[in-house]
């Protein structure tokens, strides 16, 4: 594998190619599609998990598969990378050198993580401050250009279309109420009412505290008449996992993409640009593939997430077949910046933090208590003002939002059901990654994604970021 200095000198050369100018065809929707690879070195952090582990095998490549869609007068594109999350600054990189290579304006393209257990550390210390990328941000960052470079020149005449499948065998809400009196504390020694991921089949369920989001919804692009260039799709399901320990792997996001490719007709030529499908994470917070009360068959290592993906391809495919093509649409976009404050930390909690800190732990070991700790250490270090960038993009009468961070599927639903353009749907960890949003109901509850450390983010952030995409989603309408 070469060396990431290598890469990125390869990738600005194929960057400068790629943004040769290509025929306007004015008032025409045209779409075009790419994708490049980001699979780090071998020895990278592979994150997803608590504890340290390296990458030392690659068992199926990472990717940034991108979509440009121009209506003659704006262009808007989607750029869905493998990676568990990313920092801003990789978005801010990515799409700065979009808007310099492309002319897309940086506000009009979206780049979002699929929240893969199983890629390359693009993330860092969210609470860090840095004054640069890392290495594999940079090349991140730079094949992310690439990708939506590429797809401007290809775009070519198109017609697009929105569609939906439901879904529902495959997600699960994974935080459960349990009987009273069988709560175990959680790291602070605090009883929550909420537990992630119970053991399965546990006669002390009682019944999950929120609900899931069954439904796929796709924005798919083709030749007039003829054959895909790209699909566009969100699904709440949190990632399948299953894989071996140091592998890298995209998970069922990838096969997903790579089956549906295949249910598809050739290219009439070698020459022809390839379709590309992509699916993003929709709003996945709170939703897993185990099902707790009734459980399920055993899987060997990567066997899962075959299963379904190649399911969810399959639905969707079925759905292609159903959907209204439609021509001559108009794009547009809206971005905004929406200043937010960390959780607060009472003096209980940062004293419980300090003395915790101070635990020694065998080197390779994992405690909880002594993780979080340093994490609600970090938090109130950090610079207290976080800056969440927001998202909404219209192609026709489609509205797509985003959030940057792991977003419940109850506020996936309230966003469908509270947008201006009935065929609306919501992207996760988009831009950023600033942890887990639950609604102020689901805080009230507890349990891991409401954690200080997990959820890092003030009370009413996640109904704030609602509220404003909702809002630029009203600005945006045809």
């Amino acid at each position: 594998m070469k060396s990431i200095p290598a890469l990125l000198a390869l990738t600005a050369a194929l960057t400068v190619l790629a943004a040769a100018p290509v025929p306007a065809y004015a008032q025409e929707l045209r779409a075009g599609a790419a994708m490049t690879n980001i699979t780090p070195p071998l020895g990278i952090p592979v994150i997803g998990n608590f504890g340290e582990m390296l990458a030392s095998n690659v068992h199926d490549e990472l990717h940034v598969r991108a979509v440009v869609v121009d209506d003659g007068k704006k262009k808007v594109a989607m750029a869905v990378c493998d990676l568990l999350g990313f920092r801003g600054m990789v978005s801010e990189e990515a799409r700065r050198r979009i808007e310099e290579i492309t002319g897309i304006p940086k506000e009009h393209v979206l780049v979002t993580a699929t929240h893969t257990h199983s890629g390359g550390d693009a993330l860092g210390n969210p609470h860090e401050q840095r004054e640069g990328l890392t290495d594999y941000q940079k090349f991140v960052a730079h094949r992310v250009a690439d990708a939506v470079a590429m797809a401007d020149r290809r775009l070519r005449p198109a017609e697009a279309a929105f569609g939906k499948v439901d879904i529902p065998e495959h997600v699960f809400n994974r935080r459960w109420s349990m009987k009273e009196g069988t709560m175990s504390p959680n790291p602070f020694g605090k009883i929550d009412k909420a537990r992630m991921n119970p053991p399965v089949g546990n006669p002390d369920l009682v019944e999950p505290v929120g609900p899931t989001d069954p439904t796929l919804s796709f924005v798919a692009f083709r030749e007039p008449g003829g054959r895909l260039i790209s699909l566009f799709a969100a699904y709440s399901l949190h990632y399948i996992g299953g894989g071996a320990y140091g592998d890298v792997s995209a998970d069922y996001f990838a096969v997903f993409s790579e089956e549906l490719k295949k249910m598809q007709p050739e290219p009439p030529s070698p020459a022809a640009p390839a379709f590309v499908a992509m699916l993003a994470n929709g709003t996945s917070g709170d939703i897993n593939n185990i099902n707790f009360r009734g459980g399920g068959p055993a899987y060997g290592p990567y066997e899962k997430m075959r299963v379904v993906g190649r399911d969810v391809a399959e639905k969707v495919n079925g759905a292609l077949g159903t959907v209204e093509w439609k021509k001559g649409l108009s794009v547009d976009a809206r971005f905004r910046v929406l200043p937010l404050l960390r959780k607060p930390m009472d003096a209980e909690l940062l004293a419980w933090a300090e003395e915790t800190s101070k635990k020694e732990i065998p080197a390779g070991a994992v405690d909880l208590p002594k993780v979080y700790a340093e994490r609600v250490l970090a938090i109130r270090r950090a610079e207290q003002t976080v800056q969440a960038p927001l998202q909404y993009l219209r192609i026709g009468d489609i509205g797509i939002g985003t959030m940057p961070g792991e977003v419940f599927a109850e506020t996936g639903l309230e966003f469908k059901k509270r947008a201006p353009l009935p065929q609306s749907f919501l992207v996760s960890i988009a831009h950023d990654y600033l942890g887990y949003l639950p609604p102020p109901r689901q805080l009230d509850l507890g349990g891991y994604e409401t954690w200080p450390g997990t959820n890092y983010l003030e009370p009413k952030a996640a109904g704030g970021m609602l509220e404003a995409v909702l809002d630029m989603a009203g600005s945006a309408k045809p």
